[in-house]
């Protein structure tokens, strides 16, 4: 239907009109956009303008500017249009010399504090001049357009082994199954390992409470000690095995005991060389661990990896899985039980266990160092 009581007309698909009658009716939607439709489908059954205007209780303006807008651009045309809004109070320079100063440290400007708060960087922009007021939330916004939060933080290990990418390099072309520029043999392994300690046997005063609507799993905070045990570990990586057994404490003869669990069983046993990737932990650092390792197991090579590097080591993605899936919460009724759920499940991982999506490089490795280079430790001493 069109109208004939005003110059601009208006007709309606059957589409068009279904969407402005359900937009009408909304309860929920906002007011303006009801109003709207109603002007719409009130010009397509032939109302003029005033006459909507005053059905609706609207000024005449506001309906023949919303008619015109269906007529020349249809259901879009009902969208509010972008407004420039209010003119920014603060200049863009300043806006940038705040954020450059929350990238910056207190203490490089003789401030007493370790990390800034929104608050603190409000008055420090005042006192230095960058601008006469600000508040603190006004900073936050500003902060939150870069996502700059200097009020976190994370800790992290500047490397220190002057061999680091040599090390990282061969464990690296281990993972690729490659050794000093050779492609490993079927009949060669490379096992990841280390030792998981202080592990507790905490025994909760009363029991979990299992999660409910609304409700989350609670877990008493009270517990009992029951002693802690170390977890030992070897990875397979390209099969995806662990083999790991759980000892008092760690040292260099618990370790040798997973070793030679290890050794000693099939495919490993008459294996052509087992490589054994590991940190610098105490339980087997040093050239004399790599020696006792020849020693007593000729086809096993020890390979480290440079020190606080453990992130390199994929023994470690297990223990993290252990951590979240067999530790936390930690409720144990005694070391036996904390014993028997690590071993239970160590032999459920490996019933569907594949092998980790490695896909840290050595160019990955090349590009970390380069970042690294363009900083400098504040006590290269240390």
């Amino acid at each position: 239907m069109t109208t004939t009581s005003s110059p601009v007309l208006i007709t309606l698909t059957d589409l068009d009109r279904a969407e402005l009658e359900a937009l009408a009716r909304a309860r929920k939607a906002p007011l303006r956009k009801v109003q709207r439709a109603w002007i719409v489908l009130a010009a397509a059954d032939g109302q003029s303008n005033a006459q909507i205007a005053r059905d609706l209780g609207l000024h005449v303006d506001t309906v023949r500017t919303w008619r015109s807008r269906f007529a020349a651009h249809g259901m879009k045309g009902l969208a509010d249009r972008p407004r420039s809004g209010r003119p920014p109070v603060f200049a863009a320079t300043v806006v940038a010399q705040v954020k450059a100063l929350a990238c910056s440290l207190p203490a490089e400007h003789g401030l007493p504090l370790s990390r800034w708060s929104c608050q603190d960087l409000a008055r420090e922009a005042v006192t230095r001049g960058i601008t006469d007021t600000v508040s603190g939330s006004t900073v936050r916004r500003w902060l939150d357009t870069d996502a700059i939060k200097p009020w976190l933080h994370r800790s992290w290990i500047f490397p220190r082994d002057p061999d680091f990418a040599a090390k990282a390099e061969r464990v690296l072309d281990l993972y690729d199954r490659h050794w000093q520029g050779r492609r490993l043999r079927p009949d060669e392994y490379v096992i990841s390992a280390d030792e998981k300690s202080q592990l507790q046997a905490l025994r909760r005063r009363h029991d979990d409470l299992p999660p409910g609507p609304k409700r989350t799993r609670r877990v008493e905070f009270e517990y009992t000690r029951g002693g802690t045990l170390a977890y030992l570990a070897a990875l397979d990586v390209h099969h995806a095995t662990v083999i790991g057994r759980c000892a008092p404490t760690t040292g260099i003869v618990p370790f040798g005991d997973l070793i030679e669990q290890v050794m000693t069983r099939e495919p490993y046993a008459s294996a052509r060389r087992v490589f054994w990737v590991v940190d610098n932990g105490s339980s087997h650092a040093g050239q004399a661990s790599v020696e006792r390792m020849r020693e007593a197991w000729p086809t096993a090579v020890l390979v480290h990896l440079p020190i606080h590097a453990s992130w390199l080591n994929q023994i470690e993605i297990y223990f993290s899985i252990v951590q979240r899936k067999v530790i936390n919460p930690a409720n144990f009724a005694d070391l036996a039980g904390l014993e028997h759920r690590l071993l239970a499940f160590q032999a459920r991982y490996n019933a569907t266990a594949s092998p980790f999506n490695w896909r840290y490089t050595k160019a990955d490795l090349n590009a970390y160092l380069d970042r690294l280079a363009t900083h400098e430790p504040l006590n290269p001493a240390a």
